[in-house]
Formats: C-alpha cells, sequence, structure tokens
C-alpha cells in the first residue's frame, strides 16, 4: 500500500533529473535498510532475485559447487544458484514452520557444499541457531532469503542480521515494494564490496570504466528507491498492518479442526507476508476444487508453492520420496488474501466462506464413503 510520501519524494527525484541509477534515494534508501536491519552494510538491485545472485557471488560461489536449499520456496531460490553454474540440493520441511528443517542438513552435506540458503516462508523466520552451528562446524556460509520476511524477527534479531549475508525482495505484492526492487544485506564488508561489484557490470568503484570482473547490470533506479525511503518510514505501519489481519484470520479459525494454522515458534515474530493454512486430509486436486468454488465466491487463494524437487529442471536431483513433508504441505496447502487493504469484515467472509466449504467437503466425503 502506498499511503506514504511515496509521491512527494518521486517527484523529488524526477525534479532532480537523477532517475537513474545514480542519486540521493539510493544511498539514503541503502543506509536507512541496513538500520533497520541492524546491519552495517545493504547494497540495493534491481530484484530480490538479483540480490541473491549478487550474494551467492560475493561469497565466491562457482561451478560444481553445491548450495543447501529448502525444497518448499519460491523457484528463483534455485534458479539463482544455477545462473553461477552450482547445483541446489534439496532438504525437506519442517511439520509445523514449513520451512528448512535442520534436523536433515548435515545428511545433505558433501565435499563440493559451500553454503545454506535459509527462507523464511511466508514471513515466518526460519529456525537460524541449529543452521550457524553445522555451518560453523563445516565451514559454510548462511545466506537468509528474507524476501517474504521483511520485519520478522529471531530470538531478538531482524532476520537479515543473523546469517553471513541477507537478502529480501521489494517486489510489488511484498510487505514493504518498490515496485520492483531488491537489497542485499550483510555485516561482512567483504560481501558488500564484492556484490557492489557484480551489481555494477564488475566495476571496481575506483577507477572509471575499469572492469576486474565480468559482471551484470542489476542497479537500483533512484526513482525506485525513492518509494523504497517513503514505505520504510512507515515500515512498521505496514508490519503491523499484516499481524493485524493474521489476528482477525486467527481468531476466525482458530477452532476450525480442518486447517493447520501458521505457527508463531517462541522467540520469534512471524510479519505473515501472507497468511497460509494446510487443509488436512486434502489432496492437490481435491484442493484446487476447492480453490475454484472460493473463486466463484469472489475470494481469490493462491496454492502453496511447488515444492523444488518436482519441478521440470530439477526433478532429476533428488528422489521424490524424500520429501515426505513437502509433498504433503505443498498439496494441501493454500495461501489466503493479506494484502494491507483488507478489512475485519472482509476476513469474516472469507473465514465463513472457507469453513463452509470444508465442511460440505467433509459432509461430501463421509456420504461417498
Amino acid at each position: 500500500m502506498l499511503n506514504g510520501k511515496e509521491e512527494e519524494y518521486v517527484m523529488d527525484a524526477v525534479t532532480s533529473t537523477w532517475i537513474s541509477s545514480t542519486g540521493a534515494y539510493i544511498d539514503r534508501f541503502e543506509r536507512m535498510f541496513a538500520e533497520f536491519c541492524g546491519t552495517t552494510y545493504a547494497v540495493s538491485c534491481v530484484n530480490g532475485t538479483a540480490a541473491l545472485h549478487l550474494a551467492l557471488l560475493a561469497h565466491g560461489v562457482q561451478p560444481g559447487d553445491e548450495i543447501i536449499v529448502p525444497t518448499v520456496t519460491f523457484v528463483a531460490t534455485a534458479n539463482a544458484v544455477t545462473y553461477c553454474g552450482a547445483m541446489p540440493v534439496f532438504v525437506d520441511s519442517q511439520p509445523d514452520t514449513w520451512n528448512i528443517d535442520p534436523a536433515q542438513i548435515e545428511e545433505k552435506i558433501s565435499p563440493r557444499t559451500k553454503g545454506i540458503i535459509c527462507v523464511s516462508l511466508y514471513g515466518h523466520p526460519a529456525d537460524m541457531e541449529p543452521v550457524l552451528r553445522i555451518a560453523a562446524k563445516r565451514g559454510l556460509f548462511v545466506i537468509e532469503d528474507a524476501a517474504e520476511a521483511f520485519g520478522a524477527m529471531y530470538q531478538g534479531k531482524r532476520v537479515g542480521s543473523i546469517g553471513h549475508s541477507a537478502i529480501f525482495s521489494f517486489y510489488g505484492n511484498k510487505i514493504i515494494s518498490t515496485g520492483e526492487g531488491g537489497m542485499v544485506v550483510t555485516n561482512d564488508e567483504r560481501i558488500a564490496k564484492a556484490a557492489r561489484m557484480y551489481r555494477g557490470q564488475g566495476s571496481d568503484g575506483e577507477r572509471k570504466y575499469w572492469f576486474p570482473e565480468v559482471g551484470y547490470n542489476y542497479r537500483m533506479t533512484n526513482v525506485a528507491a525513492a518509494i523504497g525511503c517513503a514505505q520504510l518510514e512507515r515500515a512498521e505501519w505496514h508490519i503491523d498492518r499484516r499481524r493485524r489481519i493474521a489476528s482477525w484470520y486467527r481468531e476466525q479459525l482458530e477452532g476450525c479442526p480442518l486447517v493447520q494454522l501458521p505457527v508463531q515458534k517462541e522467540g520469534t515474530f512471524n510479519v505473515y507476508w501472507l497468511f497460509s493454512v494446510v487443509l488436512h486430509e486434502y489432496t492437490e486436486d481435491r484442493r484446487q476444487k476447492l480453490m475454484d468454488r472460493l473463486s466463484e465466491r469472489g475470494i481469490e487463494t493462491r496454492p502453496f508453492f511447488y515444492p523444488l524437487h518436482i519441478l521440470p529442471p530439477y526433478r532429476h536431483l533428488q528422489p521424490l520420496r524424500d520429501f515426505p513433508v513437502a509433498n504433503r504441505i505443498c498439496a494441501q496447502g493454500i495461501n489466503l488474501p493479506t494484502y494491507a487493504a483488507l478489512r475485519e469484515e472482509d476476513v469474516t467472509d472469507i473465514c465463513g466462506c472457507l469453513i463452509e466449504l470444508l465442511e460440505n467437503d467433509q459432509s461430501d466425503e463421509r456420504g461417498a464413503s
């Protein structure tokens, strides 16, 4: 939702004529974002996928390396790994948070493993402490993919300040948005410097038109950064709004035995990018029919991401049977409307309709048996 000084700042950027990848708002947005996350450095870029690619390059990922990745995430997490010529190695999910299961990481580590990407799915922080412990023991880096978890917290720290580096997305449906945009954050000067170099075609930043590395044109525009500054000024409002909507959903659905609600684990602060539920005993086809019936009543829902291990580019990497939790939750999960303009009465209507259809489904199943 654009309800701050976005128009004022964009017009200021336009009036200044600095509308491309140089301008005061870029530096300002990066400083503000690093301060918000509690990191030393922030490097803006064109989108979240580019941010993840930059982070991987900055950590020195090369062809032939392996990177541990949760199988339940948006495809960009694995795609960025393949951009580097490396191979994603998938890990199953925890049944309660739906995030990567730290207990299954070590068995996937090989001599070629270089790092671990932890995704904070749908706004709930990944369980970082055991992951960092494994990484320290095995000499691996940890990147937080916090594209969906702006403002979330884990053991008193902002998501983004916990791993060796982290990335964020500012796509239009994220908690704060610049239309398109991304950010790499870190406390490591070396990582920040490398990300800036790769972001700007490989320029070293010291010598004009000198490119010691092959880089990418991943720079954010000053106009987008102007929007980001306005959004960041109202960060707490955007976060509080998502959590308020989630509280309405939880109040309405808490007593429904037919759905598993998202958890709020001790020591975490879930920002509920999307309010997501898992439907008990559903198949993927049955879930789709339910979503179609919701759509007929004017309620748009979305399925969980397909687990990466079943997608055509990646299905040859590991046996499908290795991911029982992911296979189940991705077939049964749906994302309910969670946009900032949603009203409490809207949530009441959505939940009433959902419960009615679930109960009708259950009755039909009993009748058929």
